[in-house]
């Protein structure tokens, strides 16, 4: 997740000399932005002989919007788990062989076998985290809970997710509410608590919230613990982070192979790559991100390893809740009283 997360790049990358490029399969891929170490994919690359396209998304409806025609020309991306069933159910993705993963022996032992995708037939845990609250140490009480961040004293100086799940299930939570809770009744209630909040909220943004609370233009974003993590590293004396009182929500991001995939075996590779506990580990102390490579947590530094902002205690990880997916009636409404939202 970059300093602009909503900034697309394209690298093409090679192990050889540009007059034998043309020459070389390419595989092509589509990730989450600061997912990789600088040398993750050209070290890639070098080693498998392969000339290797990467781009980088902010939002899973973005990654959906450009593959869901099943003709994007990506072999691999990388959607949140409560993607995965409905880019299944419209034949988007393709079984893994697993014989062409051993490295999957190093997941760790919580997603091993996740509850979307118990075989983990279709997807790879490769990331996973939460959203909460990212806040200034400056402010007192500091906030402990969703219904902090509805305070008038944060008008103006305060951001949320621009993400319909994470937003709207901060608001489900702050009404006592699952965030999967999708009863119509329940989800005009948690819009009717976001335009009442509105008028304090800056905007609704990403990572971008990351400098602006670095900076100190924010008091308090809603932020992934992953960003927040990178946001504390860089001013460790004026940031925290909480994960929310009334509960919080839980992701995953995977990686799949679009069943359009030209080159899965490829794909494969660069999928069991990842999986190698030391390119993992290169990854995170890079990104600040929490793996979902348990051999690979074991090789961090140990402040990283025990960052209870990327690796919560077992306690608070009890008040955490997976996001599953909606059904399609359900979705549909979400999307509309999201669109209503951000238009009011």
């Amino acid at each position: 997740m970059s300093t602009t997360r909503r900034t697309l790049f394209f690298l093409s990358l090679t192990g050889l000399a540009g007059c034998r490029r043309s020459r070389l399969p390419r595989l092509n891929i589509y990730n989450w932005s600061d997912y990789v170490a600088p040398d993750t994919v050209s070290n890639f690359a070098k080693e498998f002989q392969l000339d290797v396209r990467y781009s980088v998304y902010e939002s899973n409806e973005e990654m959906l919007a450009k593959v869901f025609s099943g003709n994007s020309g990506w072999d691999i991306v990388f959607p949140s788990n409560y993607f995965i069933e409905p880019m299944r159910e419209n034949r988007l993705l393709t079984e893994l062989n697993h014989d062409l993963l051993p490295n999957l022996r190093h997941l760790d032992p919580m997603l091993r076998n996740p509850q979307w995708d118990p075989t983990v037939q279709y997807s790879v845990p490769y990331m996973w985290g939460a959203a909460g609250i990212v806040y200034q140490q400056s402010l007192q009480p500091a906030p402990e809970r969703w219904s902090n961040l509805w305070e008038p004293r944060l008008k103006g100086r305060i951001t949320m997710l621009d993400d319909p799940a994470d937003t709207m299930g901060a608001a489900l939570k702050k009404l006592g509410l699952s965030i999967n809770s999708h009863t119509e009744a329940d989800m005009r209630q948690a819009q009717h608590e976001l335009v009442k909040q509105k008028a304090i909220v800056r905007a609704y943004l990403n990572a971008e919230s990351r400098d602006q609370v670095i900076a100190g233009d924010l008091l308090a974003a809603h932020l992934w613990a992953t960003t927040s993590a990178q946001a504390i590293e860089a001013a460790p004396t004026r940031l925290a982070f909480a994960y929310p009182q009334e509960g919080f929500a839980l992701y995953a991001d995977t990686a799949v192979i679009l069943r359009e995939s030209a080159h899965p075996e490829i794909a494969h590779q660069f999928i069991n790559y990842l999986l190698r506990p030391e390119v993992a580990a290169s990854i995170v102390k890079v990104s600040k991100t929490a793996t979902a490579n348990g051999a690979a947590r074991a090789l961090l530094p140990e402040p990283v390893r025990e960052n209870r902002v990327l690796y919560p205690s077992p306690e608070t990880l009890a008040r955490g809740e997976w996001f599953a997916p909606l059904p399609s009636a359900a979705q549909r409404l979400r999307d509309r009283l999201w669109t209503e939202l951000k238009s009011a």
